[in-house]
């Protein structure tokens, strides 16, 4: 029986099963001259290359709105309005 391949595609989508090494998942995640995503080092998938600019965007994006949400700077959120009445006449 055949050994199972551990790197390639399926649907398009790239995997790679093959044991981390440091070296690698440098390599992997610093990719000076590629696009913002590239493939990922362990697992399924497409991951941000640091060495974009677009990356750090997103990422500054993404920290932004988390912080947003954890402040609970109380901006109209739901919590903090009170009951309605609304009358229906028939």
């Amino acid at each position: 029986m055949p050994d199972k391949p551990t790197d390639g595609e399926i649907f398009g989508i790239p995997y790679n099963f093959e044991r981390p090494s440091i070296s690698r998942m440098l390599k992997a995640y610093w990719q000076p001259g590629d696009g913002m995503l590239v493939e990922k080092p362990f697992g399924i998938g497409y991951t941000l290359n640091l060495a974009n600019w677009r990356s750090w965007v997103a990422l500054a994006v993404v920290g932004g709105l988390l912080w947003n949400e954890r402040s609970g700077s109380g901006d109209g959120g739901i919590e903090d309005e009170e009951p309605v009445e609304v009358v229906v006449e028939d």
